[in-house]
């Protein structure tokens, strides 16, 4: 089957590093492991900060309605048009339209509609992300949360739920050499949720300066200088740069850790967490957003309560200094990871899900 797919905030090509590309890749991944040819239909970049942003975008996304219009006349069609992630700021502007003209079905992953968002100027768009929910044969949600609010702003939406995954090969037959008092995280340093967390997570270490532990950060982005700044009192060594590192480089470095720390500010989930747990790491984290779909709470890590930085500081400190429960816990997190959420199981369920629901076969 040829599946057209699409995500307007950000292309599977897009040379920024993030979860949102990073799951794209693994959908599109997942599409082809399931038998599917699958095309990235349009680079067009349907994103935009403001109302007034999306409104000056127009010109560009109907030149870009027109050439994929004109291609798909002059050659053949696809059978499908998948779309992830779109939202009031990045609809999708082509797959609806297309879908209809050509009478193929249209499929979202990971839409979100957010009422609060009609007052502030972004009815217009918002009112696109319905249309699209109503259409498609299937919306596919990653949480059960997310999935809990489409069915709430669409009652009619038709839903399926596919829990976050990752590719699982680089760990598998990794060698796991856990340094106990190695804490690491991985994140990009940007501003709102990212910086938040980064602020969370110093503060709550330095509730345990005390303690021994050093601290591994993997990433990099435009706010480096200010997340260096938020750390610049620790003692010498007990922070380690590590920078923007391979995801071979990751999986290394993760397999040496001992402990995946990270509030999750506003996490959709959290791809990361599911990566620590893959390389036998237990993962502390905020019961916040979308990150109880990533972590089984007492079983593979520890959630503590949605801006509570001394409770946060406590689970990190409990978990050094309980090797046993340590152990234990990262055990279990990586049978989660490798048995529950790997490729091979998304793929089987994305392709089960399209032919119930869309009438796709490879």
């Amino acid at each position: 089957m040829r599946i057209a797919f699409y995500a307007p905030l950000k292309s599977p090509n897009h040379p920024t590093p993030s979860g949102d590309r990073l799951m794209a890749r693994l959908l599109v991944r997942a599409l082809q492991l399931a038998g599917h040819s699958v095309e990235i239909a349009s680079e067009f970049r349907n994103f935009a900060p403001t109302p007034e942003a999306a409104a000056a975008l127009e010109d560009e996304r109907q030149a870009e309605l027109l050439r994929l219009r004109s291609a798909w006349h002059n050659e053949p069609k696809p059978h499908l048009w998948f779309c992830y992630h779109p939202y009031y700021k990045s609809p999708d502007p082509f797959g609806p339209i297309l879908a209809a003209e050509f009478g193929i079905p249209y499929v979202t992953a990971e839409t979100s509609y957010s009422r609060k968002r009609d007052a502030t100027g972004w009815a217009p768009s918002q009112a696109l992300v319905a249309a699209a929910i109503r259409q498609a044969a299937i919306n596919i949600a990653l949480t059960e949360r997310d999935g809990a609010g489409v069915g709430q702003a669409v009652p009619e939406a038709r839903l399926a739920l596919i829990k976050p995954f990752i590719d699982t090969a680089s760990v598998r037959n990794i060698d796991l050499r856990p340094d106990s008092k190695r804490l690491v995280t991985v994140a990009m340093m940007r501003a709102g949720d990212k910086m938040a967390s980064y602020t969370m997570l110093a503060a709550a270490l330095r509730m345990i300066e005390e303690k021994t532990w050093t601290l591994g950060i993997i990433g990099d982005g435009p706010m480096r200088t200010e997340v260096e700044a938020l750390f610049s009192d620790f003692p010498p060594g007990r922070i380690d740069w590590l920078g923007e590192r391979s995801a071979g480089d990751v999986a290394c470095l993760l397999c040496t850790s001992g402990l995946y720390v990270w509030p999750g500010c506003g996490e959709a989930y959290g791809l990361a967490y599911l990566e620590a747990q893959a390389a036998g790491l237990p993962a502390v984290a905020q019961r916040t957003a979308g990150v109880p779909a990533v972590i089984q709470d007492g079983v593979t890590g520890i959630l503590t309560a949605d801006g509570n930085v001394g409770a946060f500081a406590a689970a990190i400190d409990r978990l050094l200094h309980d090797p046993a429960r340590r152990q234990e816990m990262g055990e279990a997190a990586r049978r989660f990871v490798l048995e529950e959420r790997s490729l091979e199981i998304a793929a089987r369920e994305l392709d089960g899900i399209l032919k119930i629901y869309a009438g796709v076969e490879p």
